[in-house]
């Protein structure tokens, strides 16, 4: 698949760099479709790294509750995204390596977002981002 055929506008992300290497090591193990590990691969080498202190507080991250709007059906579901050994379900939280997570963090507010979904790609709004 040619990356420039699937991905047409990469905005850089904001990461930390403990984000930043996450995101890296998971890219290794090939979890990911195509189209994803080739749109994560664009992002990372557009991102910015801060410290935790420099990340502006409108950004997707671990300890972020984050509302999201598909654009394809106007569905809005809300996360509460925390690193993978404190997700939970039981409260209420989702590791921020979900597709999910992985599609939205580094964005701000207001973003736009392709990403491919198990029923295709997905169109995703983020609305709103603010602390757990």
């Amino acid at each position: 698949m040619n990356t420039t055929s699937v991905i047409h506008d990469i905005k850089p992300i904001i990461l930390t760099t403990g984000l930043y290497d996450l995101l890296k090591d998971h890219l290794r193990t090939h979890k990911l479709s195509k189209y994803n590990e080739e749109k994560l691969t664009l992002e990372l080498r557009a991102a910015q790294q801060v410290l935790m202190r420099d990340l502006p507080p409108n950004v997707v991250t671990v300890n972020k509750k984050v509302r999201i709007k598909l654009l394809s059906t106007g569905e809005e579901q809300v996360y509460n995204f925390v690193g993978t050994t404190n997700a939970k379900r039981k409260n209420n939280t989702t590791s921020i390596l979900t597709p999910v997570g992985i599609a939205t963090i580094g964005h701000s507010e207001g973003a736009e977002l392709d990403w491919e979904m198990p029923d295709g790609i997905t169109t995703i709004r983020i609305e709103e981002v603010s602390d757990l």
